[in-house]
């Protein structure tokens, strides 16, 4: 008997018992139509006879403009060209680019928490890289000090944190320079990750308790057998966990002193052998002003609001894990595979942050980013 074809597509049904489930033999191509990207299959769930588009619970899905068009007009959002320059040069409105742009962010999302799970990474940098939206306001703070409370100015930050073993971007958040954006991007990060690895971050006070917060034991204070009320159980650092921070000094804007603190598990910190160290972060930092148009130096293009900001960066963070090498990262060929290729010069296997942990096995095209499909997590693990 012939074996069916998996074609990869789960159905969307949610009512289905194969809702979103992979390799389960019961999806079949029943048709083909026509679009002005080409050739598209209809398939059909034989489990619950619902019949569905390829581009079903994708970025494509339902729209009349070409694959071709909406690719590129996301392409350029990822080499800083603001959203004028792309009506322009696409004949398509700003809103259809912002439209296109949720899409993609949704997506992003999808790919992030699928892929971004139980990492084992050794340490973790930290750092905030400054914005605004809507506005911009004159006002400075000190490296250490918070902002205002949201809403009182335009600034944002975007944080970021950042395994340099793998070059790869763990999380990233939008919000003020406050307490509770640092314990935000801390427990995105902390859900990720497996263990408790060392972090390193520059001077900004808010991190240290962001991380107690997250890596914490409780200790129980003994009874003293005085009268009253027993003292409240108290929230001690993890005896690994390990944290330093590397403070800058600058007068007017110009950098004049660095100097590295250690802040939480000096010993641990010596046995691991790691320095102190942001550089890596940073330049990721710099590597999102040279890509998003928001996030450039004295722009013009800067965004409205909140959620359009953290749509990019989100997009950005997916981009760069799964469908960017890293130079820092390629690996060379056998001589052998390079004598097969005809190659006078070594030739480079050239790897993404997300090979390099394991998460995938190839570079991703930036169609495959787009119309990457998943199964809900909790049926992995059942299934596992």
């Amino acid at each position: 008997m012939r074996k069916p074809k998996d074609w990869g597509q789960p159905c969307p049904n949610p009512v289905c018992t194969h809702y979103k489930r992979m390799q389960q033999g019961n999806v079949s191509a029943i048709a083909t139509y026509l679009t002005q990207s080409g050739k598209r299959r209809i398939f059909r769930c034989h489990t619950c006879e619902t019949p569905f588009s390829e581009t079903r619970e994708t970025v494509f899905f339902d729209l009349r403009t070409s694959e071709e068009k909406v690719m590129m007009a996301l392409k350029m959002l990822l080499v800083r060209v603001d959203l004028a320059g792309i009506g322009f040069v696409l004949g398509v409105t700003e809103a259809t680019v912002l439209a296109w742009l949720k899409r993609a962010a949704h997506q992003a999302e999808a790919i992030n928490s699928h892929l971004l799970r139980h990492l084992p990474v050794t340490q973790v940098q930290l750092d905030e890289m400054w914005s605004f939206i809507a506005r911009k306001h004159a006002g400075e703070t000190d490296t250490a000090g918070e902002s205002l409370p949201d809403g009182e100015d335009g600034r944002q930050w975007v944080w970021i944190s950042f395994a340099p073993e793998f070059r790869l971007m763990i999380a990233a958040v939008v919000g003020p320079r406050t307490l509770d954006t640092a314990k935000e991007i801390v427990a995105a990060t902390k859900a990720r990750v497996t263990g408790i690895p060392a972090f390193f971050s520059d001077g900004f006070t808010c991190y240290l308790a962001a991380l107690i917060t997250a890596f914490h034991i409780v200790t129980t204070c003994a009874r003293t057998g005085k009268r009253g009320r027993p003292r409240k159980p108290l929230c001690e650092p993890h005896p690994d966990l390990v944290y330093g921070q590397l403070v800058k000094q600058k007068k007017q804007g110009k950098l004049l002193t660095l100097s590295t603190r250690v802040v939480l598990g000096a010993e641990r910190l010596t046995h691991l052998g790691f320095t102190i160290s942001t550089a890596l972060v940073e330049r990721v930092n710099l590597t999102l002003r040279q890509a998003l148009a928001p996030l450039a130096r004295k722009t013009s293009s800067f965004c409205k609001d909140r959620e359009r900001l953290r749509q990019r960066v989100v997009f950005f963070q997916a981009f760069y894990n799964v469908a960017r090498p890293h130079m820092s990262l390629r690996q060379p060929l056998p001589p052998q595979e390079c004598i097969r290729q005809g190659a006078i010069c070594p030739q480079w296997r050239e790897r993404t942050p997300a090979m390099a942990a394991g998460l995938t096995d190839h570079v991703w095209t930036f169609r495959e980013l787009l119309t990457a499909k998943f199964e809900p997590l909790d049926s992995q693990s059942i299934s596992g």
